[in-house]
């Protein structure tokens, strides 16, 4: 639980909502009607400050540069280009820069972009309010309110701090960006208990919520960082982030690796080099070559590009991505912790039943209002005109009695519930204006929290009609009739009276917020309107879920990724959801946040309830910290969705925060590593997909370049620990290092990936960027390569007795149209040999082009032939050259035709299936 005490710390720990009225403004020393005097209220802002939510820290420029550096194998790349100069070889040193600088250049400019971006989301708005000081109402910014102040609330005002209420006249506020409440909630001045949560303080108005409705007074008991959006923002900001994304920490393992790796292999060949007797400046050369060619110099690069161009395909879907390792986390998520309002539905209200009363008993009728007609029934025994007069006539009461207004084009104003039954009346041909028009309004008995009805009165031929709705109970309660839908009034006796509160405990019970309707007949508009009516039926009503989710849902499932609903709402209507949705799991086992604590508070039993469980209720923002450091701790990569205030806290938590960017707060996109700007819930799928195409990408990049060097390595030291001539000279390798495969590398980066790529679950967590069983392939990869070369190096000189300049020559081409053929090896196991993910991208056919002209141009053109000591082939040389270079490619291409050999090949039971499948 948070600290009450730093909450209201002007009331020194005292719960405002459990204390009279009277005795908190006395307590303040205020006056309900003068309010405070002006030097007083000076000396409050002075002492409590201004009332301001301290902004997040935006990212500088330095520091999105500083990102771009700040990781293992860019640094081991900057010491490799100062070896370089340092020993006079430029050229590798101005590749090894070049390529360092356009990494860095990409990945700082989209990502400023994208910083960019976000600022301009922003809407900063100056906030009035008006309040009472000396008696008289003052307007003044609403960063000057202090404790004690007397607010002056009005329908549509935005709340500047947090109240206790004193005067209540009808209020009603939207707190669904706090509390995840879905609808407006009434309130009152009655006190509470001090244990009541946060959604059920109905005697409290928030800062940063809104009054739909109701007029009144309200005590400012806190401001700024002391509100509850000021814990919240707290909660937010000491959040601990995490600092690096499961990539980031991927390859810096690699780096890890590489540096052992890189300083193994120079004094591995030094020392071979020696014992063969070499010259010693020729093994130095060749030590720090062969260091420097096992390091994959386009790794950086090439993740920058691949994650960039994910991040643009998202922009293009209306996804704002704040950081380029935030697409790749995604592919690696294993739960999304979904906020159901606004994010899983609509955030507005709509009619899913109706309770009709047929001339034999509860009728419960279906409303689906794309359907045509919008409702049905399983009642056969009604006729369809006597249900839809009867629909038509309870419906025509749920307009009159109403403030809301829908026009023509779908705009909607007023109160979601009203809203929700002006749409149903239009979808069975009623119009609000003609029924205004035939019976126009008299009278209005506003809604109160005390009698929970409203009444209005409308003026007919002969006297008037009263339209009532309101809370079933108390419609129920002050009726006496009922009306059938044969239009027949009938006496409300005991037994139907308690069908009908069955019913309605049937439709609370599926989550539904239930309304009641009534009618009835009189002569004058001071007639009490709550007695003796006419009970016409209930209308269940819910805030539906968004189109396109229950897809969503089933596709991440279909890929591995469990989607869990956290809400601040009530348990009945999240089950409701979740059931709708048909999110996988025991839907109706939900928790409730009260039974959530720290990680380490969990008994193993608990734990593992919590873990299983799809459905959590009445979440405040700390269970929902709690919740995300739970999935965390069990090994999960946790995203996290939501638009509210109170979702902020868990999106900077989680490994990935989404925020919806229509309706989500400025908290919370600021919290958010993704933003969707349209609000739809179908990107986070694309995202995912995204993700694990980028990893992917970045796995064949990184098998590529490393078993090409691994295979140089091999030609070299087995070449050294014999006593041959060297088949490869340092420049040469440095040539194929920096220049010839570096294309073919970056294509593999921008690849579209497998269309099988959402029906595998995800990769563990802990699994690096190359695990054991990938560098046995790149072993054995390079192995295949070094013996194709050192054949062919052995006919040049052997069989051909060619010179040793030309039998090096056709071992550095054998060796550099291999790697480039290799590309095509990078295909999944088991996918189609032509038509793969390989093959149809086309950077891929223009990569290897690239290549094959760049490795002419080191024989054909005489500078740079003379710097490689290269010498033209004949053509007979040249059939060589190709004939051994496609030996890695035909022997790999046959074996990847088993998938049996796929390393990463795991048979699991998966939607109740046996599947074959790889890890992404």
């Amino acid at each position: 639980m948070k600290n009450d005490d730093a909450t209201h710390s002007a009331l020194n720990g005292k719960h405002p909502w459990a204390l009279e009225a009277t005795e908190a403004v006395k307590y303040l020393k205020s006056s309900p009607d003068e309010g405070l005097g002006q030097k007083e209220a000076r000396d409050r802002l002075q002492k409590y400050g201004p009332n301001r939510i301290e902004a997040g820290k935006q990212r500088s420029v330095w520091e999105i540069f500083i990102a771009q550096i700040k990781n293992l194998i860019v640094l081991l790349l900057a010491v490799a280009a100062g070896v370089s100069f340092v020993l006079g070889q430029l050229l590798e040193g101005i590749s090894i820069l070049v390529a360092l600088i356009v990494n860095v250049l990409i990945g700082f400019g989209t990502e400023l972009r994208a910083v960019r971006s976000m600022e301009a989301l922003q809407q900063m708005t100056r906030v009035q309010t008006k309040v009472l000081r000396q008696g008289k109402i003052r307007q003044i910014p609403a960063s000057e309110t202090v404790p004690g102040d007397i607010v002056v609330l009005e329908g549509g005002d935005m709340v500047s701090a947090d109240l206790r209420l004193i005067e209540s006249n009808r209020i009603e506020a939207d707190e669904s960006a706090l509390t995840g409440e879905s609808v407006p909630v009434g309130k009152q001045v009655d006190v509470l208990p001090e244990k009541t949560s946060l959604a059920e303080r109905t005697n409290m108005l928030f800062k940063g919520t809104a009054l739909t409705q109701g007029s009144g007074k309200g005590l400012v008991v806190a401001t700024g960082m002391s509100t509850e959006l000021g814990h919240i923002s707290q909660l937010t900001q000491g959040a601990e982030e995490e600092v690096l994304t499961p990539l980031e920490h991927r390859l810096n393992k690699l780096g890890q690796k590489l540096i052992w790796i890189t300083l193994g292999l120079a004094g591995l060949i030094g020392v071979t080099g020696a014992f063969a007797g070499k010259n010693l400046a020729l093994i130095f050369k060749t030590s720090i070559a062969l260091a420097v060619a096992a390091i994959p110099e386009g790794l950086p690069i090439v993740a920058t590009i691949a994650l960039a161009r994910g991040m643009w395909r998202m922009a293009r879907k209306n996804a704002l991505v704040n950081r380029l390792s935030a697409v790749e986390t995604l592919g690696s998520t294993s739960i999304i912790c979904a906020d159901k309002t606004g994010t899983l539905t609509e955030n507005k209200m709509t009619v899913s039943t109706l309770v009709l009363i047929p001339s034999d008993g509860v009728m419960p009728v279906q409303w689906d209002p794309d359907a045509e007609p919008p409702f049905s029934s399983e009642n056969d025994a009604i006729t369809d005109e006597s249900l839809r007069n009867g629909i038509a006539d309870m419906l025509t009461i749920g307009m009159l009695c109403n403030n809301a207004q829908v026009s023509e084009d779908g705009d909607a104003v007023g109160d979601p519930m009203e809203v929700a039954l002006l749409q149903a009346g239009q979808g069975v041909g009623l119009k609000r204006n003609a029924l205004l028009e035939s019976q126009p309004e008299e009278q209005e008995e506003a809604f109160s929290v005390e009698t929970k009805m409203m009444a209005t009165w409308h003026r007919q031929e002969r006297g008037y009609l009263m339209a009532v709705k309101g809370a079933p109970e108390a419609i129920l309660q002050s009726s006496s009739h009922v009306l059938t839908t044969g239009s027949e009034k009938r006496d409300l006796n005991d037994k139907l009276r308690e069908k009908l509160l069955q019913a309605n405990e049937a439709l609370a019970d599926k989550g539904l917020r239930v309304l009641g309707v009534a009618r009835k007949s009189t002569d004058a508009v001071q007639d009490n309107p709550y007695t003796s009516l006419v009970f016409m039926g209930f209308v269940g009503l819910l805030d539906p879920p968004r189109k396109g989710v229950q897809d969503v849902i089933r596709e991440l499932k279909q890929a591995g990724v469990r989607v869990v609903m956290v809400t601040g709402d009530h348990p009945g209507t999240a089950s409701a959801i979740a059931r709708t949705l048909d999110l996988p799991g025991d839907v109706d086992a939900v928790i409730h946040g009260d039974e959530l604590k720290a990680p380490e508070d969990y008994k193993p039993e608990e734990r593992h309830k919590i873990l299983k469980t799809s459905v959590f209720a009445r979440i405040s923002p700390e269970r929902k910290l709690n919740l995300v450091s739970l999935f965390q701790a069990d090994g999960s990569v946790v995203a996290m969705t939501g638009d509210g205030v109170n979702d902020a806290p868990a999106l900077t938590k989680a490994d990935i925060g989404v925020a919806m960017g229509r309706r989500g707060t400025q908290v919370a996109r600021e919290a958010a590593d993704i933003v969707l700007k349209d609000d739809n819930f179908d990107t986070i799928a694309l995202a995912v997909e995204q993700g694990r195409v980028i990893f992917s990408n970045i796995r064949k990049f990184i098998v590529f370049l490393l078993s090409g060097n691994v295979g140089a390595i091999m030609i070299v030291g087995l070449a050294m620990l014999f006593g041959t001539t060297l088949p490869l000279l340092p420049l040469q390798i440095l040539y194929l290092n920096m220049i010839s495969d570096v294309f073919p590398a970056l294509a593999l980066g921008v690849g579209k990936g497998e269309p099988s790529v959402m029906d595998m679950p995800p990769r563990p967590s802990n699994e690096p960027v190359v695990p054991r069983a990938l560098w046995i392939i790149i072993v054995g990869y390079g192995a295949l390569i070094a013996g194709t070369v050192l054949s062919g190096f052995w006919i040049s000189l052997v069989t051909m007795s060619l010179p040793a300049q030309r039998a090096v020559t056709l071992s550095f081409l054998i060796l550099a149209f291999a790697r480039t053929w290799h590309v095509f090896n990078m295909r999944d196991f088991g996918s189609n040999a032509v038509f793969n993910d390989v093959t149809r991208n086309p950077f891929v056919w223009g990569a290897v082009a690239l290549s094959v002209a760049l490795l002419f141009l080191a024989v054909y053109f005489h500078p740079l032939a003379t710097v490689l000591s290269m010498v033209a082939p004949t053509s007979g040389q040249w059939l060589l050259i190709f004939g051994m270079s496609l030996i890695p490619l035909v022997v790999v291409q046959i074996l990847k035709q088993f998938a049996f050999l796929d390393p990463f090949r795991k048979e699991t039971i998966f939607e109740g299936k046996m599947k074959t499948h790889r890890r992404y």
